[in-house]
């Protein structure tokens, strides 16, 4: 019986030398200014839309 840290587990992949690793940028400020200035809108007008409804 062995008792070798992660015998089965061959660890985290190495990226090789030809294959850098990419990272997504950070959405620019005014993007996700954007989504959330949309989101609100959308809440009210879902608010006084059930307000006119009822």
């Amino acid at each position: 019986m062995s008792t070798g840290e992660g015998a089965d587990d061959p660890g985290p992949a190495a990226p090789s030398s030809d294959q850098e690793q990419r990272y997504e940028p950070a959405p620019a400020i005014g993007k996700l200014l954007g989504w959330v200035l949309l989101f609100v809108l959308a809440a009210i007008v879902v608010v006084l839309g059930g307000v006119y409804f009822t």
